[in-house]
């Protein structure tokens, strides 16, 4: 009964995760955004403390529970508050849901999945990443390419402890809250046109390279191992 009920928060959260990919797909958008615009600047300068605390709840359920929009939460961190508070309201919120999705995890199914990961490439996968912890951690958190939620998912499935996860999670989004924020507080002005932002550019070389470098950088540490290893 005991394991049994460990499971069930990560069992409720990839529930949700999935009701809110079919319903909520659509719900939460630029559109949505800019239709509720002005109740949510209104509501901001009338109550600005409740305003930032609902924000920051509201970016933590979105991604504890893996919906759809944590986009959109970005955006709008710097379109209602500015590059400050808002990219700290972003951090708080995405770091915190992170870490319940993480505690989650593992509590409930991490030690069987670690467990069972202790031989072949998968054993191999795993004692490079305890290793390697802190740059393989920062690494899963530049790229790109990496889901957020996998992100959130891998360690815990591989016997990471938390104080590694939070911190690397929290530095290593640092960057893309920084950009997706700056571009929220242009938002007033697209919205006045009639437009919709173009999040093309966070594709551009501006953007992509300096990525880049510091996935290069987190990189550095294990590629200095292997080539000593080699050597």
């Amino acid at each position: 009964m005991t394991r049994a009920f460990r499971k069930l928060p990560f069992l409720l959260i990839l529930a949700t995760a999935v009701a809110g990919a079919i319903f909520l797909r659509d719900k939460i958008s630029f559109e949505a955004l800019a239709q509720h615009r002005a109740a949510l600047l209104a509501y901001r300068d009338a109550h600005f403390v409740q305003a930032s605390l609902g924000f920051v709840a509201a970016y933590f359920v979105i991604v504890a529970f893996s919906l759809p929009g944590a986009t959109i939460a970005t955006l709008t961190g710097g379109f209602l508050f500015g590059m400050f508070p808002g990219t700290l309201y972003n951090l708080v919120g995405a770091t915190s849901g992170a870490i319940t999705v993480f505690l989650a995890a593992r509590a409930g199914f991490g030690a069987d999945v670690a467990a069972r990961m202790n031989s072949g490439a998968a054993g191999r996968v795993k004692v490079a990443l305890q290793e390697n912890q802190w740059s393989a951690l920062l690494l899963l958190r530049i790229m790109p390419a990496v889901p957020f939620f996998l992100a959130n998912l891998i360690p815990a499935f591989l016997g990471i402890r938390l104080v590694p996860f939070a911190v690397t999670t929290l530095v290593g989004i640092i960057p893309g809250a920084l950009v997706l924020t700056g571009v929220g507080v242009g938002l007033g002005a697209v919205f006045a046109r009639g437009e919709t932002p173009d999040l093309g550019i966070l594709f551009t070389p501006q953007i992509l390279l300096p990525l880049l470098g510091l996935t290069v950088l987190a990189a550095l540490p294990i590629l200095l191992k292997l080539f000593r290893k080699g050597a």
